[in-house]
């Protein structure tokens, strides 16, 4: 049985002394869940958030890291810097990544071996635009990005990659994929992991759905068979909200 993992991604809000008192006010909420707690958080925030994340069953995660481990690439922030300070999870290939900051599929894949390689666990994501989805194109996409995302990696390796389903044109818009439709896109993807790695393999990775989940509709979605939690947006930044979405079982 796979476990359930809700990660927050707080995208580019929150300071140091917001995040601290978040955590403070999610910690007691979410306690009692057996799901899996991440929250995503700003690099300023990193430290802070650890600290106060320290005891508690709430992991800590990144939103990027570069691919190179040191260098002259002013502005960014390398694997083992997040490692160095005891962050566990780290976003990659965010549909805001590929659209403003020129992330490719190859760039994908290299920060993939580049996290792996210091023990980070990534959240890889990829979706398809609004154009694509109604175009008839959602599979041919999606696993595309998932093929080219997981290249020349071990079966091993993908047992420690949770993958994110993002539908571009659910993200921050109030539209989410029906729950059969989800469910369809990530049964496609654990498919095309079976085809490369075997069954056994795609049995145990963990895909999670993400486009505007929140506490209204996080129950329907993670019950679905191969739904295994949730990427949350926007509804992350506010605790009890996040909470509930966290407890979507209880």
């Amino acid at each position: 049985m796979r476990r359930k993992v809700i990660a927050g991604n707080w995208k580019m809000n929150m300071l140091p002394n917001e995040a601290i008192k978040f955590i403070e006010q999610l910690t007691p909420l979410v306690k009692n869940t057996e799901n899996e707690v991440i929250l995503c958080v700003p690099y300023t925030d990193l430290f802070y958030a650890l600290l106060t994340a320290q005891g508690t069953n709430i992991k800590i995660g990144a939103q990027n890291m570069h691919f190179e481990e040191s260098g002259a690439y002013t502005g960014e922030i390398s694997g083992n810097m997040l490692k160095s300070i005891n962050v566990e999870y780290v976003i990659i290939g965010h549909s805001e990544r590929r659209q403003y900051f020129n992330e490719t599929d190859e760039t994908v894949n290299k920060k993939i071996k580049a996290a792996l390689k210091y023990e980070l666990k990534p959240i890889v994501c990829v979706g398809e635009t609004l154009e694509e989805h109604e175009t008839g194109k959602t599979e041919e996409i999606i696993t595309k990005q998932t093929q080219l995302a997981l290249e020349g990696l071990t079966a091993e390796e993908i047992e420690n990659i949770i993958i994110a389903y993002e539908p571009i044109w659910a993200i921050g818009t109030g539209k989410t994929a029906t729950c059969e439709d989800a469910n369809n896109s990530i049964k496609s993807i654990r498919n095309k992991i079976s085809e490369i790695y075997g069954q056994k393999t795609a049995n145990r990775v963990i895909i999670q759905y993400g486009g505007s989940v929140k506490s209204t509709n996080a129950k329907q979605l993670f019950e679905m068979s191969d739904i295994d939690g949730g990427l949350v947006g926007g509804a992350s930044l506010k605790s009890e909200e996040f909470s509930k979405i966290v407890n979507y079982d209880k």
